[in-house]
């Protein structure tokens, strides 16, 4: 595999559907394979599942939707160089403009399903839906190239009863899982932990949510960056990377693996702790980190407070993080901006045990003590 094939796959890593993209290494098929990089789902798959029996790669990509992932990957190359992948000529009869015409149709159609085709049967009926004007033979052709079905399974639909959400919640972030024996790798770490209620966190960019949302210029920079590592350009590759972290996305470390991650600062919905210099600050602060460290966090996001924070709900383990500072008395309930009884009745309770700072005699509230110190 060329440099080029490797710079796009990593980028694949993380800009498309975790189920559907991931390492193409195995498809270094036979001369009578089937792609543009030798994909064969039926040739690649005796192999992989020789192997693996579930996944071919670390972005589970299987033996059945090999060929899904060598279009979208074409597509996403196609997008950058205006280049058809070699060897599609040898399976369509018109001529490069005509095939660089389909691919831009395909590429709008890809980028506009939601989700994105996963299956073969998915990605052969969107192919046959964007170019039904086109020549038969073109469009066979193309679906042959990528090992898809020429007449794909009809869709069966099913009514679900749709998931009430909580009032107002306008999304969800799903932070990245992180092992807690490797410090410098954590996604949510003593580090990210601002103050006893605000914390930084990262969400992986394979998520359908956030797939739609990364901009196309930080997609380039990363694969100018992956470029200069594999160059052992080192300074220009960090400079790159800072290029990314400026416009809000990081490249992080997993298992030894590559993530693109986009960074959310999160303020606790509906709690006030003591600020740093307040007593008990630091250690609302040191608490709050103790909770989140290591974890993978569910935040549900209300609107941004007027720092640009995201004000969120966060759940830790099945635990509401709010209720767990309440009770811990490292917070006091932010009544001015919330009035749930659940968290008036926790810090009530906190009170009467005299835990945390209540058991300070006169502990002064933080909006009080910002006033007085601008």
């Amino acid at each position: 595999m060329n440099f080029w094939d490797k710079a796009v796959r990593f980028v694949y890593g993380f800009c498309w559907h975790p189920t559907v993209f991931g390492d193409t290494d195995s498809r270094d098929g036979d001369a009578g394979s089937v792609g543009p990089h030798g994909v064969s789902a039926a040739a690649v798959g005796v192999s992989a599942l020789a192997q693996d029996t579930d996944c071919l790669g670390p972005h589970g990509v299987s033996a059945a939707t090999v060929g899904v992932s060598a279009l979208a990957q074409d597509l996403f190359n196609f997008e950058i160089t205006s280049q058809v992948p070699e060897g599609l000529s040898n399976h369509v009869v018109s001529k490069t403009k005509a095939q660089a015409s389909c691919y831009k149709k395909l590429l709008v159609a890809w980028k506009a399903s939601n989700p994105p085709p996963k299956t073969p049967e998915e990605a052969s009926r969107l192919v046959l839906q964007t170019l039904k004007n086109h020549l038969k033979a073109d469009v066979e052709g193309l679906l042959k190239f990528y090992g898809l079905p020429l007449a794909p399974i009809p869709v069966v639909t099913t009514v679900e009863v749709p998931v009430e959400l909580p009032q107002g919640e306008e999304f969800e972030l799903q932070t990245l899982p992180v092992p807690s024996s490797t410090l410098h790798n954590f996604f949510v770490e003593a580090r990210c932990v601002t103050d006893g209620d605000g914390i930084t966190v990262y969400v992986s960019t394979s998520d359908p949510r956030e797939s739609r949302l990364v901009p196309q210029e930080v997609l380039v920079t990363a694969l100018k960056r992956s470029e200069a590592r594999a160059q052992g350009e080192k300074t220009r590759a960090k400079e790159l990377h800072k290029t990314m972290i400026a416009a809000g996305y990081q490249v992080i470390n997993v298992k030894n693996e590559e993530v693109l991650a986009r960074k959310y600062r999160i303020r606790l919905r509906g709690i006030d702790a003591p600020e740093g210099d307040m007593p008990y600050g630091k250690e609302a602060k040191e608490e709050l980190a103790k909770i989140v460290k290591g974890k993978c966090l569910r935040v549900l996001v209300y609107g941004e407070d007027q720092y640009g924070r995201s004000l969120g709900d966060i759940y830790c383990n099945g635990n509401f993080v709010q209720e767990l500072m309440l009770k811990k008395g490292m917070a006091w309930h932010y009544k001015a901006y919330d009035q749930r009884a659940e968290l008036a009745k926790c810090e009530k309770n906190a009170r009467a045990k005299r835990v945390g700072l209540w058991a300070l005699t006169n502990p002064e509230e933080p909006w009080e003590w910002r006033r007085k110190n601008k």
